[in-house]
């Protein structure tokens, strides 16, 4: 077999899954419930961010609070204050990728 396969897993609880994690990319797979999300950090690399399924609320930097529907796709640059949060009843899937793959500190 030439490809490589990488399922996706799934839960009713908050779950972030590494699914390709190496030096050319990095590519995640999050579920969030309702009030749950990332600690607001700094993005270390391009970050495209698509929201498959829920809805997303998302403050850059010091801008407002922005929400994005299941079918969206974000491109974040890298250094941007991000808070990553799920303020509604349906669970919130997203996949990230950063590209290129952040460098090692």
């Amino acid at each position: 077999m030439i490809e490589k396969v990488f399922p996706l897993e799934y839960s009713e609880e908050k779950m972030i899954q590494k699914v390709v994690y190496d030096e050319n990319i990095h590519y995640l797979h999050m579920l969030f419930n309702k009030n749950e999300g990332l600690p607001e950090h700094f993005s270390n690399s391009n970050v495209y961010m698509t929201v498959v399924k829920g809805t997303l609320s998302i403050g850059l930097d010091d801008q407002e609070t922005h929400e994005y529907r299941a079918g969206t796709l974000l491109n974040i640059p890298k250094d941007i204050k991000m808070n990553v949060t799920n303020l509604h009843e349906e669970q919130l899937e997203l996949i990230v990728v950063k590209a290129p793959a952040p460098e090692k500190q």
